[in-house]
């Protein structure tokens, strides 16, 4: 049987089935750009830094921060930059790290609600189908395979629904282990740039 038949079959369901797999490629192709552009070439940018924060004035660090463009380089930035203007560094670390932790997890709810709610329309697909099933039957009295095909169409919904679930579990599944791992380096970010403030105190 054809894809597009047993799409048909399916019952109206099966569009907001599709819609779902859609937005879940979609926001897997946006994340995936998006977090390889918020690691940028953090763990080098983060040696290199603690270099500079040592040796060099802090304008040259501040131009060193700015061109790195990446979250890691924006968090390092904001936390260089209250420094040389005299304002609370650890605020400001803090307020860097919270926005680009919030990008960082930003639509990622949505791979999760799509998890849940995908095997639930396809059980709707699959009920409405079975009442229409069983609605022909009784007025087919005698003919069973009236009602054993029409649930044989109605469990493709059911089958449509938990493989959009698990391609939605996948995607969420990478991309919260990415999450953990960019977080990781924020925190490693703003534990460097605290030690090295201090130590240029100290000096």
């Amino acid at each position: 049987m054809e894809v597009v038949e047993l799409f048909a079959k399916g019952g109206a369901v099966m569009y907001l089935l599709l819609i779902s797999s859609v937005a879940v490629a979609a926001i897997g192709i946006e994340r995936f750009r998006f977090y390889n552009y918020a690691a940028g070439d953090g763990e080098n940018f983060l040696s290199a830094l603690k270099g500079k924060l040592k040796s060099q004035p802090a304008d040259e660090v501040l131009s060193f921060c700015n061109g790195e463009r990446s979250c890691v380089g924006a968090v390092a930035t904001a936390g260089v930059k209250a420094a040389a203007v005299g304002d609370n560094v650890e605020l400001a670390l803090n307020i860097a790290y919270d926005e680009a932790a919030m990008k960082l997890r930003a639509r990622l709810n949505y791979l999760s609600m799509i998890v849940t709610l995908a095997p639930l329309l396809g059980l709707l697909g699959t009920i409405s189908g079975m009442i229409e099933a069983f609605n022909i039957f009784s007025i087919q009295a005698g003919q069973p395979l009236a009602i054993t095909g029409g649930i044989g169409e109605a469990l493709i919904a059911t089958a449509t629904g938990l493989c959009v679930s698990i391609f939605a579990l996948i995607v969420h599944t990478y991309f919260a282990q990415r999450l953990d791992e960019n977080l990781t380096v924020l925190d490693k970010t703003v534990n460097i740039v605290l030690a090295g403030l201090e130590g240029r105190n100290e000096a």
